[in-house]
């Protein structure tokens, strides 16, 4: 086993008043050895009542253990739900329903996961999801997991956050798409198509999937326009901007490719049992151009995986399953724990080297 596979994998509880809870329960319950070694940092309550919400639909969760410190998990029986408690007990937060006081304990899991893990305590983390306007109800000055763990690991290496940039990965079985902006308008993405971020993103993707694939990635890089400018009639974002910033990346030795259009590329990099795609990843221009195809594909097996984030003993490996807080069916039992699973099992293939696409 890898040395940094003796540590522990802290999973994020998210908000508590949506699904988090509940698909951490049923990710114990149905899959033990995926999550073997794993334990939740969030709220003992809200775990109890997830795996109340969850014996409405099935089986009843394992029975929550309070523990003290993270190593605890590699002594405790297989049956058992190991939860670490490190701010104030939630016996009062319905679900559903938007809470600052969810908000900011949401907020608080993930800060106190990042910093062991930064310190070297943690294998990896991966964040059950927390809701943006609970974060902005509790003052949390950040929109989302990604640029809260890119300041914690800015701090933790002792340099701003314009030094530790990151982007975000969703990946399933079938295709990969990292984003050159996340969470900003429209408006604002376009804008962000510059020739410094472009290579930025190239160099990021990278070394990140170099790292797991153990060779050079091949990486496709979608056009901003429609036809991918058709030759500047649509717009010369392509001619000034993006294949520029091709040609300097393929001058670093990256295998960079494109720009293709938009509305094909991601077919051509997608990997089925029948055929092997053109592209190992693919470089979106924004959010929606890059999330949209992996999430039509499967929101149950989709991983979000924050690339980019180092600390002092190496990388940060964050994954987080592909859908957010579902208020509308919180307490329900009706959560589906694949993509959670999915985070999980590729958090640990990130920790020990290997590939989840061949």
């Amino acid at each position: 086993m890898p040395q940094a596979m003796n540590k522990p994998i802290a999973i994020t509880m998210g908000d508590a008043a949506g699904i988090g809870p509940e698909t951490v329960a049923k990710a114990f319950r149905d899959a033990p050895q995926a999550t073997q070694g794993c334990f939740v940092v969030g709220d003992v309550a809200c775990m109890q009542r997830a795996n109340a919400a969850i014996a409405q639909t099935g089986a009843a969760g394992w029975p929550v253990q309070r523990i003290a410190q993270p190593q605890e998990v590699f002594a405790l029986p297989t049956g058992c739900l190991p939860v670490l408690q490190i701010s104030e007990l939630l016996t009062h937060i319905p679900c559903g329903l938007v809470s600052a006081l969810a908000g900011k304990c949401g907020a608080e899991y993930v800060q106190w996961a990042a910093r062991a893990a930064l310190r070297g305590e943690l294998a990896a983390i991966v964040t059950a999801p927390l809701h943006k306007e609970a974060l902005a109800a509790a003052g949390v000055p950040y929109p989302g997991h990604t640029e809260l763990l890119q300041a914690e690991a800015a701090t933790a290496m002792g340099v701003t956050v314009q030094e530790m940039p990151v982007r975000m990965m969703l990946a399933n079985d079938e295709l990969r798409t990292v984003l050159v902006s996340i969470h900003v308008s429209l408006r604002e993405a376009l804008g962000a198509v510059t020739l410094p971020q472009v290579l930025q993103s190239l160099q990021i993707t990278h070394q990140a999937l170099q790292a797991q694939l153990g060779r050079a990635p091949r990486i496709g890089v979608a056009g901003l326009n429609p036809h991918a400018g058709e030759g500047g009639l649509f717009g010369r974002e392509e001619i000034e901007v993006i294949a520029p910033a091709i040609a300097a990346a393929r001058a670093q030795g990256i295998d960079a490719q494109g720009p293709y259009a938009p509305d094909t590329v991601f077919m051509r990099a997608r990997h089925t049992q029948a055929k092997r795609g053109e592209f190992d990843v693919v470089l979106a221009m924004y959010h929606d151009q890059g999330l949209i195809p992996v999430k039509y594909l499967g929101v149950e097996q989709g991983v979000n995986v924050t690339l980019g984030l180092y600390g002092p003993h190496g990388p940060l490996v964050r994954t987080s399953p592909d859908h957010g807080t579902a208020f509308d069916i919180a307490g329900t039992g009706r959560a589906d724990a694949s993509s959670l699973l999915a985070a999980i099992r590729m958090a640990r293939q990130r920790v020990e080297g290997s590939a989840h696409l061949a």
